[in-house]
């Protein structure tokens, strides 16, 4: 078999390359040079891990929305890695706060998580403590400022748009129109 030039058939035969990362896969069933296609799975082997986004997505969904397999799953590696497990404690106590406005549990919360010193939220618990009222009051009023934060996102996106274009009055038109 020819290759398309003498260094490849050096990287082909010593198993770096393979025929199909050279010749497109019609070039490959010309020659009669395909690669054998893979032995079909062995039944009785160990599924395979899960993946971190797998594992991500079971610790930070709401335990009702998993399946009953990806309960069994989370469990397993749950057992398997105690600082998973208290992450994932962690992360549902926070979750739980969130959802049901819970903040003054907050400052028993930063404690756990200092004391867990996991990598992420050790971090993260030290940083809410900077401001410590203002999280707290997020975590248990109603009130949101999601309304003020959207007009004034509104009024710079405008400001963008008309910058170097119009007077002040055109400006203050298109504000007050929009």
């Amino acid at each position: 078999m020819a290759f398309p030039a003498p260094h490849v058939q050096d990287v082909v035969t010593a198993g770096a390359l393979t025929i199909s990362r050279i010749w497109p896969p019609h070039v490959e069933r010309e020659l009669g040079a395909a690669p054998p296609s893979p032995a079909p799975p062995d039944p009785t082997a160990a599924p395979a891990p899960p993946t971190a986004r797998q594992v991500t997505g079971w610790l930070t969904r709401r335990p009702a929305s998993l399946t009953e397999d990806e309960h069994q799953q989370l469990k397993a590696v749950l057992d398997t890695c105690p600082e998973l497990a208290t992450a994932h404690q962690l992360v549902r106590d926070f979750g739980d706060m969130l959802t049901q406005q819970t903040g003054v549990l907050l400052p028993a919360w930063i404690d756990e998580a200092l004391t867990a010193d996991l990598p992420g939220l050790t971090g993260f618990a030290r940083d809410l403590t900077n401001d410590l009222d203002a999280v707290t009051a997020g975590l248990t009023l109603r009130w949101s400022s999601g309304g003020t934060e959207g007009a004034v996102n509104r009024i710079k996106k405008i400001k963008r748009q008309l910058y170097g274009r119009a007077e002040f009055e055109l400006l203050r038109k298109m504000i007050l129109l929009a």
